[in-house]
């Protein structure tokens, strides 16, 4: 009878030792499979920050450009109160002339 006590025993050790075995691959299966599916992420993570960087550098550029024309209007605006500005138009769209000035037209 001690033979067939060895022979279970050893058969439950086997048996242990299967279900050990199948339990460490489930483990190592999942553990491979989060971490292909956590650097698949982190690449597209990557992507989308350089993407976004990129957006960043247009608009600051767009910034500086709106900035430029900001100044030029307020530039504009400041000349259009001046009295020159007044002149300018006057002399172009009605042809006005100060009392003392000499017209020469080309022919």
């Amino acid at each position: 009878m001690s033979g067939m006590k060895e022979r279970q025993r050893r058969r439950r050790s086997k048996k242990r030792a299967r279900q050990y075995r199948h339990s460490m691959l489930a483990v190592c299966a999942v553990l491979v499979f989060l971490v292909a599916a956590l650097s698949v992420n982190a690449f597209q993570l990557r992507a989308k920050a350089q993407e976004y960087q990129i957006q960043e550098t247009e608009l600051a550029e767009q910034i500086e450009e709106e900035k430029g024309r900001a100044a030029q209007i307020d530039d504009l605006e400041a000349y259009v109160g001046t009295d020159e500005y007044v002149e300018e138009i006057a002399r172009e769209k009605f042809g006005l002339v100060h009392e003392n000035e000499i017209i020469f037209e080309a022919k």
